[in-house]
């Protein structure tokens, strides 16, 4: 089948979407392969110290990455997991070689467009 080919059944809803790929969205950069294979690895020491934050309006695999890499930047950061709940609070996993502020991981969520959801 060509492109020429391919008709639009009306299944997809053309307003259907994340705030981050939707016209007037935020735009950020997708991570290069290097950030997204360190993400997938395990922490490098067996001391680290592993935390749980709950984030909401992820909608997609690119909300993750933009997550991914503002989580990643702070400092002492070894990995970043995300249990993407699409649409919902995702959960996100972050193990560090010590303890982080919880005022450094808000503003790095808040920077990649999303906000820590408050624990119930």
């Amino acid at each position: 089948m060509t492109t020429s080919e391919i008709r639009d059944l009306g299944l997809t809803d053309a307003n259907a979407g994340c705030a981050c790929c939707a016209p007037g969205g935020h735009s950020r950069a997708v991570p290069t392969a290097t950030t997204a294979s360190r993400d997938a690895t395990a922490p490098s020491s067996e001391a680290a110290v592993v935390a749980d934050y709950l984030v909401e309006g992820m909608t997609c695999s690119h909300c993750v990455q933009s997550v991914t890499e503002e989580l990643s930047a702070i400092a002492g950061v070894e990995s970043v997991n995300v249990d993407l709940n699409a649409g919902g609070i995702s959960r996100v996993r972050v193990a560090s070689a010590a303890p982080l502020g919880q005022d450094a991981v808000r503003e790095a969520v808040e920077e990649a467009g999303y906000a820590l959801a408050r624990a119930s």
